[in-house]
């Protein structure tokens, strides 16, 4: 799948939920591998700040990502909702230190990319895919959020606040495709007696009835009520027991669970790329959930690119009998068995090393390595098969190699090995030459990486 933009921008406004001034963000299209980027266009030079986990400094009711002096919170439902909308590339112009709080859901966000729409890009999309679980517990809290693997994204939560009101409570999305009508429109919630701690921290001067849920769930007097919905601006309610004291009813029976849901599509959107794998999280925060997107971003700079998932059950893009019908290599020299996954920019090819391979004989007799050589080679021939696929009538074209650089053996490969090429490539086709990166797996790790460029020259 290709990666996406909007179409156009479009701006949303109103007030901060805890600074509580009147804000404006506009959200751009963006160039393919952006990402999502907030700028601050109230400040000097107006600073860009990348959304991403590696920039999450603080957690407390809400995310908030800085750099240097420069923050911005409440970002998470936004994230989700572009996340959820397939969203790959925005820049987001804010002209204060938050986004807008709006209704307190990711309602108006996704209600504004539909209606702008989005556009396809170029480069393809870039999947973290979970391969093993992945937890992150924190044992006072209670709170605990795993990814297992999965072929789609699909998040499950449950929450227990010990309340008369809000006690436990289930959602789930089974499919990223529900987000829009089943999650987008759960709004924040907040407990009666929470508002004058976070009051005296300085948070949410911005909150409302307008904009939160607000549950009473513990005795208060009256003149404390009163005192707290003058600071709030609201007229004092009469309570005569628990319960929501929103004038508007809930959206859904389960809607804080769903909110709590939402959150964890926005904090996990701070991983920077789309992921696949199951998540079920047990009393998330965004603590707990900024921290599992803090483990796998540290995964994703480890290793530039995850090795491929190879599946031997499935049908390959190309055997070995199609291969034959573009490259000319044969035995001993042909060294790509099959094709398994294809797009515009890169290829993935798969070598079986057996013992009977002809340079075992040689390289060594008593501890068989396959020549690092013979690996560049092979990712050669899978990028052959890249170039190729540019063209009309590729069987009437070859590849031949012109230069390689940055050639690194990481690991031996002996029989018994199953070799997995990622071949992409680094510029644009020009004259018919093209410079592509080869990375080699065994596995889950990197056995040897190279660069390379090729031409392709029509057979006379």
């Amino acid at each position: 799948m290709k990666q996406t933009t909007l179409s156009t921008s479009f701006t949303l406004s109103g007030k901060g939920l805890h600074t509580g001034r009147q804000l404006t963000a506009e959200f751009c299209p963006a160039p393919d591998n952006h990402g999502y980027k907030i700028q601050r266009m109230d400040l000097e030079n107006a600073p860009i700040i990348d959304c991403l986990a590696d920039f999450v400094v603080s957690t407390n009711r809400g995310t908030v990502l800085g750099r240097g002096d420069v923050t911005v919170s409440t970002v998470e439902h936004a994230m989700a909702a572009l996340y959820a909308s397939g969203v790959d590339n925005c820049l987001i112009k804010v002209n204060g230190p938050e986004l807008p709080i709006l209704d307190g859901s990711a309602q108006p966000f996704i209600n504004a990319i539909a209606a702008v729409g989005t556009v396809e890009q170029k480069d393809d999309k870039e999947y973290y895919v979970v391969k093993h679980k992945i937890e992150v517990a924190d044992e006072p809290s209670g709170s605990k959020i795993m990814i297992l693997p999965d072929d789609e994204f699909s998040v499950e939560v449950k929450v227990n606040f010990h309340s008369p009101v809000l006690a436990n409570q289930y959602a789930s999305m089974e499919h990223v495709s529900a987000f829009a009508t089943q999650i987008a429109p759960a709004r924040t919630f907040v407990f009666v007696h929470e508002i004058e701690p976070l009051l005296s921290a300085g948070l949410i001067k911005g909150g409302d009835l307008d904009n939160a849920i607000v549950i009473y769930d513990r005795p208060m007097d009256a003149e404390r009520l009163r005192q707290i919905a003058g600071i709030v601006g609201v007229e004092c309610p009469t309570l005569s027991s628990y319960g929501y004291i929103n004038p508007s009813p809930l959206q859904f029976e389960n809607e804080p669970a769903r909110h709590k849901l939402l959150d964890v599509v926005g904090d996990i959107a701070l991983i920077g790329r789309p992921l696949k794998g199951k998540i079920i999280a047990t009393k998330p925060g965004h603590g707990i959930n900024t921290r599992l997107a803090k483990d796998i971003r540290r995964d994703i700079k480890r290793q530039e690119v995850q090795a491929p998932v190879y599946d031997p059950n499935k049908e390959p893009l190309m055997d070995n009998n199609e291969i034959r019908k573009y490259l000319p290599h044969r035995y001993p020299f042909l060294l790509v068995d099959k094709i398994i996954e294809k797009g515009s920019q890169y290829i993935v090819g798969v070598k079986n090393v057996t013992t009977n391979e002809p340079f075992f004989m040689g390289h060594f007799p008593q501890e068989p390595v396959m020549p690092g050589v013979l690996m560049v080679e092979a990712m050669a021939q899978t990028g052959g098969l890249l170039v190729l696929s540019t063209v009309d009538e590729p069987e009437r074209y070859s590849t031949y190699f012109m230069k390689i650089d940055n050639v690194k053996f990481r690991q031996k490969v002996v029989p018994g090995d199953t070799l997995l090429f990622h071949v992409s490539f680094l510029t644009e086709m020009r004259r018919g030459c093209a410079v592509m990166k080869g990375l080699a797996f065994v596995g889950e790790k990197i056995v040897c990486e190279c660069e390379f460029m090729a031409q392709i020259i029509k057979n006379k």
